[in-house]
């Protein structure tokens, strides 16, 4: 299995964590000797990073699956493996419906890969579901970028949302230590990356689980101490973090933030409803007033802050009255950009099993109206940028059209502009915006380039 000759493809379904397992996965396994093939059937190792969030995610697994499985009919050789959120919660039943299957791994297992599948070499089907405390990973991710790179800080969440499934599959919080997380981006650096996104499922929570308390009483590792802790990274020009939880999001956070140069000004905080009585259904722990102080508070320290969000439409029990609070709450704060879903059970979440269900015609007709305002008033959001120079790290050629390259500014808009790949690739740019579209911009480079 170790052979040059071997090849292997991961897919990847859902969140920002299960990208960077992937790349983690990805690392391991070309360690072991494999090598990346483009398409799935060019491949004798194929890994689906799966996410239970929503449905039609879960039911895309089963029909990936079904098909590799049918080609494992005829190359017994072919090694099947599912990993992530699905494997986590499915575990035994997977290998009952799809007996193929080699591998079934949760995602707190991501760094055992090599381990677990020299017991797959053994000849045995494995399932690794079981909680692990998660090791250290020193193994280097295969990045899908080398421009921005994923570093993860806290795995795991101990919030109980009642229409989430990820403390069941992820486990309870664990964070790495500030070392670790600096020596990670130190090499990240070292290799060129200019961009880190620091990532958590619940990130304000890091440091919780960690040992020592400030003389006032603090704890002494705080995701704020953390940023003042790795901001002269050298090489890494700009710092992320997501997914934050606005029960955790602290004024001190919100200063550091406005405080330290690489910090970009864009902040990624769902709100999920714009309702108090469904926000508590949901076991969010706060209102849409103290949400919405919140996001007064992030403008008056960073007033030209990219704020963005994630919502959902038609979760149990909620009448028209109070969708049309969240639709008011996204009219009056403009989001520059939103991630919306439709309510979708999922298996062994409280919400999943609550009779007031709603209607899927009346899901899809909140969700359609209220993606229609979001369009609407991130194209308002987008005027601001009209005329004005913007820092753009370039990352990519436009694939739509080769003469130009695509890049992200600081407040994480996409923006398209005429240059050369090969040249810019890497390179912080400044750019003046001649177009502003909903969710992206065009312009054309007026600044001179920083490496």
């Amino acid at each position: 299995m170790s052979t040059p000759s071997h090849r292997y493809h991961i897919t990847t379904f859902g969140c920002q964590m299960n990208k960077a397992d992937s790349e983690r996965m990805a690392g391991i396994l070309e360690e072991m000797g494999f090598a990346w093939a483009d398409e799935p059937d060019d491949a004798d190792l194929i890994l689906y990073n799966t996410c239970t969030i929503r449905d039609n995610a879960e039911q895309k697994v089963y029909s990936y699956l079904g098909r590799q499985a049918k080609r494992k009919q005829e190359q017994p050789g072919l090694t099947l493996v599912v990993a992530g959120c699905v494997a986590q919660q499915e575990g035994e039943k997977l290998l009952r419906r799809v007996p193929e299957l080699d591998l079934v791994m949760g995602p707190q297992h991501a760094n055992r890969l090599r381990d677990l599948l020299e017991q797959v070499l053994d000849g045995n089907q494995v399932v690794a579901t079981e909680p692990v405390h998660i090791m250290e990973d020193i193994t280097k991710p295969r990045r899908d970028s080398t421009v921005t790179a994923w570093v993860n800080v806290i795995y795991g969440c101990n919030e109980r949302c009642t229409y989430c499934v990820v403390p069941n599959v992820r486990g309870v919080e664990q964070s790495r230590t500030p070392e670790a997380i600096r020596s990670e981006m130190e090499a990240l650096g070292q290799q060129g990356y200019k961009e880190i996104t620091l990532l958590g499922q619940n990130i304000d929570a890091y440091g919780r689980d960690l040992p020592g308390v400030t003389p006032e009483g603090r704890h002494q590792h705080t995701l704020t101490d953390l940023l003042y802790y790795v901001h002269d990274v050298p090489g890494i020009e700009r710092i992320r973090f997501a997914t934050s939880h606005p029960r955790y999001f602290t004024e001190r956070l919100i200063r550091a933030c406005a405080e330290l140069p690489k910090v970009c000004e864009h902040f990624h905080i769902p709100f999920q409803s714009g309702d108090n009585e469904i926000l508590k259904a949901m076991g969010r722990g706060y209102t849409q007033e103290r949400y919405r102080r919140l996001i007064e508070t992030v403008r008056s320290y960073v007033p030209d802050a990219a704020i963005s969000a994630d919502a959902i439409a038609g979760f149990p029990g909620e009448t028209e009255a109070q969708f049309e609070n969240t639709l008011t709450l996204v009219g009056e704060i403009g989001f520059d950009q939103l991630n919306t879903a439709a309510y979708s059970p999922r298996p062994g979440t409280p919400a999943a099993l609550w009779e007031n269900q709603v209607s899927e015609a009346m899901k899809s007709d909140r969700l359609q109206r209220l993606n229609h305002l979001v369009a609407t008033k991130a194209a308002q959001r987008s005027q601001r940028y009209l005329g004005r120079v913007e820092e753009v790290l370039v990352e990519d050629r436009n694939e739509k059209d080769p003469t130009q390259v695509m890049g992200r500014t600081r407040s994480n808009r996409l923006t398209f502009f005429p240059g050369n790949i090969t040249q810019l690739k890497g390179q912080l740019v400044q750019v003046q915006i001649t177009e502003a579209r909903a969710f992206s911009l065009t312009g054309q480079v007026v600044g001179k380039l920083r490496h």
